[in-house]
């Protein structure tokens, strides 16, 4: 199935988090926090969004650091991917 955001969201992947410490310690699931680093699956054409203009900086592709509390989460054929706004996107990492 494939999932085409609307005007200025943006789908997103979760990068694997470390499950160990730098020091070697393994950590269990439910210590971990959401990541917060994502890979970019798909993007809206942006437009017009509450009066304003939106014109979208990302691609897909990308990989991005996003609010903590930002999206909605959802699963599509078995994958766990989240919907954010581009304005939760805080950065794109090179």
């Amino acid at each position: 199935m494939k999932v085409k955001p609307l005007f200025d969201k943006v789908v997103v992947e979760c990068v694997e988090t470390e499950e160990k410490t730098k020091s070697g310690f393994i950590l269990p699931s439910a210590s971990q926090e959401k990541q917060q680093m994502a890979k970019i699956v798909a993007v809206g054409p942006g437009g017009i969004v509450d009066g304003k203009e939106i014109v979208m900086q990302v691609k897909v592709g990308d990989t991005v650091l996003y609010s903590k509390y930002a999206g909605s989460e959802f699963k599509v054929d078995g994958k766990e991917l989240t919907i954010i706004r581009q304005s939760d996107i805080l950065a794109i990492v090179e």
